[in-house]
């Protein structure tokens, strides 16, 4: 059951609704994600967030979200967030009642779900001999809609599946192939890979990002992909740059510069390596390299890995994110760090749009909060980190760890210290907890 009966009585309309499901707030949400596909709206909901709008802890939302609760509940949101009169509530009409009573059951949903992944074994095996274009299309969904689920979902929810896939590239490429159908299935190995290098660093594990990310190179060099070669010394970059590898983040940034033709790799290249001169004190070459990134723009042309979409695609929601975490390392940058940052805060705040991420929001957050501490605004930076702080464990990966550890020792250095006392404990706390030793 949604919520706890013994907690008291119910704070909102919607929270009095959720608890007379038999169902958790995490399948809840689940169920929203479900009808926001039928219904067309590109929208997620997370089970943290629903207990915020349920409690009354939270009363703003996108509006997407806001249509899809109405179909939910058959109420407009400002009338499930009302408090809780104590009365009974009026019955809904069967269509628009409560969607979650008419939901298929959990049972049904994982015999459909494992037939489903039958189907795609049977059809796998198959085309061993000679790949179908069906099977091939199969593959390139399945790692298509990794990449694009990849900055929006736990890592928890994608790693079986992003493990299970590159197993599947692996094997088919074991077999004899025909030429375009090896090229398309090492493009496909070297974004999984990718991927994999991308989910080893979020679980802070730079040995094993790296070593996908060279693996991921080779299969680059097989599909003779320059966007692909690119795009994975972009990864290779990023991984070097948590792991407090700078001046390795800023080489593989320049060596992936010459495959970097046209895709938007041109420009996460040189964001990358503006990150790293940044924290490496220079801030004349952090500047140019930003200089260099917004240039790249007159000759972005999309290519296959574009195309896939999520972390495959650089877009410039990310870029000015990059921005002011490049420049919040160099206190001579203090303002355009601020500004950088309030604006990538406002950004992603659209939760509908594809280039959401909720750990670039983190670190977006961030960011402005080491502006205001630099600024000596501390009840601003406070307000600032607030949101990454209430992330659940699940979504503490190790990107945001650094994020909050830098406003950390931002706050530390600056005379606010003392002042920030309180705020440094719970960024203290908040870190205790990260990604990695709860998938173990």
């Amino acid at each position: 059951m949604a919520g706890n009966a013994s907690k008291g009585d119910p704070r909102t309309t919607l929270e009095f609704l959720l608890r007379q499901q038999p169902r958790t707030y995490e399948e809840i949400a689940r169920d929203f994600e479900r009808l926001a596909e039928e219904l067309g709206e590109n929208v997620t909901l997370s089970a943290r967030h629903l207990r915020r709008l349920a409690s009354g802890e939270r009363a703003s939302t996108t509006p997407v979200t806001r249509r899809v609760l109405q179909q939910m509940f058959g109420k407009p949101l400002d009338e499930l967030l009302m408090p809780w009169s104590g009365g009974a509530l009026p019955a809904v009409a069967e269509s628009t009642g409560l969607v979650l009573t008419t939901r298929q059951p959990a049972a049904d949903r994982e015999l459909i779900e494992m037939a489903a992944r039958r189907a795609k074994s049977f059809a796998l095996a198959a085309g061993q001999t000679e790949l179908t274009s069906g099977v091939m299309e199969q593959v390139h969904a399945d790692v298509q809609r990794l990449a694009t689920d990849y900055p929006q979902l736990p890592l928890s929810e994608l790693l079986p599946d992003l493990i299970t896939t590159q197993d599947t590239v692996f094997t088919l490429l074991e077999q004899q192939r025909r030429p375009a159908q090896a090229r398309q299935l090492y493009f496909l190995a070297g974004v999984t890979g990718g991927l994999l290098a991308k989910a080893s660093h979020d679980l802070a594990d730079p040995h094993a990002a790296l070593t996908q990310a060279r693996t991921a190179f080779v299969c680059a060099d097989n599909a003779d992909h320059n966007g692909l070669r690119a795009w994975i010394r972009g990864i290779q970059s990023l991984v070097s740059y948590w792991a407090g590898r700078t001046r390795e983040s800023v080489r593989y940034a320049q060596s992936g510069a010459e495959f970097a033709t046209s895709n938007t790799s041109s420009v996460w290249l040189p964001m990358n390596e503006a990150r790293a001169w940044a924290a490496l004190g220079n801030a004349n070459a952090a500047r140019a390299a930003i200089e260099r990134a917004e240039n790249a723009w007159d000759r972005v042309q999309e290519d296959e890995v574009d195309e896939l979409g999520g972390l495959c695609s650089f877009g410039r929601t990310r870029q000015i994110y990059y921005a002011a975490e490049a420049l919040s390392w160099l206190p001579s940058q203090v303002t355009a760090a601020g500004d950088y940052a309030a604006r990538a805060v406002e950004a992603y705040e659209d939760t509908s749009s594809p280039e959401w991420a909720f750990g670039d929001q983190a670190g977006s957050h961030s960011a402005l909060a080491i502006a205001r501490i630099q600024a000596g605004e501390l009840e601003g930076a406070a307000e600032a980190v607030a949101p990454v702080l209430g992330l659940a464990p699940e979504q503490r990966i190790n990107g945001i760890i650094n994020c909050t550890q830098r406003v950390h020792r931002a706050l530390r250095d600056s005379p606010l210290a003392d002042a920030g006392a309180d705020l440094q404990e719970r960024i203290e706390i908040f870190t205790r907890t990260p990604l990695k030793p709860l998938s173990r």
